[in-house]
């Protein structure tokens, strides 16, 4: 015990649960100079996103600020990957939607939740689990989340009040309704969305930096490709000027944001019991009215949150810890909770950015956060002149890279199989997240269930049958080998002896074993001989153990047809029928 204290109190052990200890004596000053300008440009990204975000969430604009900088300084912190930046995202917005009933007190209690759930699944290595998700089921979340939050914003574009969240009784309210459309929000959503798509493709198609070019050329394209990168912040703030000057004139022509809190949130505990209707709701009926959200949002924020460190990590050549990247959202949720943040998680799109404009550590978060907390001082008054529409444009675009229906035509050409838990969980989706999510994750495992019951089989038919076994022989494939067997050897006329190949068995269990003796027992009473060639030492010492009467193995498959056709005939079969393996090979699967 004593020395597994002292293992886990050394300074190695230290510094792998403290990644910062790690990179932060090589800390330079160019290193400060790009971690300076990277968290600048994030964080004019991250606070439009935020008050979108929010909406998103049915919450408040200013909880979408509240749940944008906790991120930035613990997973400065805790982080193993310099270009990822954590905070509210589109999907995790939708959850909390979901899950949180548009109330406050629910959406930071979430958070704190779902911070402890990471944090323990962190504490306990657990961070394997996400790997039974399968991509197809990923991605069918993910492109039914982008319609549905993307198509959930078409109100605001439109201007229109009181639409359901459900996303069938949205799509059919919305266009019901469609004849209140206020002109004023159509016009400015659609030029917000013109230009933002436009400010993409300028800074897209911006040629590289040359320092050979003259001084006015240089500032006029760091000019360019700043507002591009920045053209979210662009857009919002110029929205909020027209805003501002018809309501200056007394013309409400645009939906607007209105009143929101001003300044930073109290740091306190979040509540474990909520007030509405003049009813006390306590913390077990809070627990009832998560439901299975309480696994599913920790979950997905993960799963989002691994797959994008992932990714840039690969591109960037540096290596993540995903059991310290649980510790470190974990710890971002709980500590976020404190001030009163809603369930976050890593976004794509803010660390896309974060890593093209070169990023040297995690400590650019610390920037996005101090521009984050500003804005909550400073700048929550002017909040109100931001116009829905705008914000409603701002997510559209964002969301708009996350869905993808071209994975469906390569999965057809890969393994059409794959396209059932796809559109399980892009189709469940609409109706409710977890069953989608589920219905996906149970395809998936029934697929690989039958790929272990059904393991591909090849059988070389000639006077003695040889069976290759291409995978583990486990309880759940024993019946069907067994099947086999009868069907192509024992209820031929006549019966033949069967030589089973097990060079790629690596793995066999007590139904298999109680399988193999009841099979062997049958060759006998049919007066032929199952014989195994090809054991792995490990599956010869449990057949062994098991001490199964008749069984006799080989070194080779060769081997094993010379016991069965004698010495007298070993040259004449082993150059007559092995070209004849190879010509009537046949696989069955």
């Amino acid at each position: 015990m004593g020395s597994v204290i002292r293992k886990c109190c050394t300074y190695r052990t230290l510094k792998k649960r403290l990644p910062i200890l790690v990179w932060l004596p090589h800390y330079s000053a160019q290193w400060l100079r790009m971690d300076l300008l990277a968290g600048m440009t994030v964080g004019l990204t991250v606070v439009p996103q935020g008050l979108a975000y929010a909406e998103i969430a049915g919450l408040p604009v200013q909880y979408g600020l509240y749940s944008s900088f906790m991120g930035c300084f613990a997973y400065c912190l805790l982080g193993t990957s310099k270009d990822i930046t954590l905070g509210p995202t589109a999907i995790m917005s939708l959850l909390v939607a979901s899950y949180a009933n548009h109330d406050p007190v629910y959406a930071v209690l979430l958070a704190f939740l779902c911070g402890c759930f990471q944090l323990a699944m962190g504490i306990l290595q657990l961070g394997f689990l996400v790997d039974f998700i399968s991509y197809p089921v990923i991605k069918g979340f993910t492109s039914s989340a982008a319609v549905t939050i993307g198509f959930g914003q078409v109100k605001n574009i439109l201007g229109l009040r009181d639409i359901p969240r459900q996303f069938f009784r949205e799509v059919y309210f919305t266009f019901y309704n469609i004849a209140e459309t206020r002109l004023g929000d159509l016009v400015l959503g659609l030029s917000c969305l013109v230009l933002l798509v436009l400010l993409k493709m300028m800074k897209n198609h911006l040629p590289k930096r040359s320092d050979h070019l003259p001084l006015l050329d240089r500032v006029c394209h760091a000019i360019v490709r700043f507002t591009g990168t920045a053209r979210n912040a662009v857009v919002v703030v110029a929205a909020s000027l027209v805003a501002f000057c018809f309501e200056s004139q007394n013309q409400h022509v645009f939906t607007l944001t209105g009143k929101t809190s001003k300044g930073l949130p109290p740091f306190r505990l979040p509540d474990f019991f909520d007030t509405a209707s003049n009813k006390t709701v306590c913390f077990s009926e809070m627990l009832q009215n998560f439901g299975v959200g309480l696994a599913v949002v920790p979950l997905v924020g993960f799963l989002e949150s691994i797959a994008i460190a992932k990714a840039f990590a690969s591109q960037n050549n540096y290596r993540i810890d995903p059991n310290q990247e649980l510790l470190a959202i974990g710890s971002t949720n709980i500590l976020g909770s404190l001030v009163s943040s809603y369930p976050v998680t890593g976004s794509f799109g803010r660390t896309a950015v974060n890593s093209q404009t070169g990023v040297c550590s995690p400590a650019g978060g610390i920037v996005t956060g101090v521009i984050v907390l500003l804005s909550l001082a400073f700048l929550t008054p002017l909040f109100y002149y931001i116009p829905k529409g705008a914000l409603a444009a701002v997510v559209i675009c964002a969301v708009s890279g996350v869905f993808d229906l071209k994975i469906a035509v390569v999965l057809w050409r890969v393994k059409k199989l794959d396209l059932l838990p796809f559109l399980a969980s892009f189709l469940g989706c609409f109706w409710e997240i977890q069953y989608g999510i589920l219905a996906g994750i149970a395809l998936s495992g029934i697929t690989l269930l039958y790929n272990v019951a059904r393991p591909e089989v090849k059988i070389s038919d000639y006077s003695t049958v040889v069976v290759q076994l291409q995978s583990g022989l486990n309880f759940p494939a024993v019946e069907y080998v067994c099947d086999l067997l009868y069907r192509r050897v024992l209820e031929a006329s006549p019966p033949r002896s069967v030589i089973l190949h097990c060079l790629h068995v690596s793995s066999i269990d007590y139904t298999t074993v109680n399988g193999l003796q009841e099979l062997i027992r049958t060759f006998q009473q049919h007066n032929v001989s199952l014989l195994f060639s090809n054991l792995q030492p490990t599956i010869l010492s449990i057949l062994i153990s098991a001490e199964i009467e008749g069984l006799r193995h080989f070194d080779s498959t060769e081997t094993a047809l010379r016991y069965l056709h004698g010495d007298d005939h070993t040259c004449e079969l082993h150059e007559s029928e092995k070209p004849l393996l190879k010509q009537t090979e046949r696989l069955y699967t």
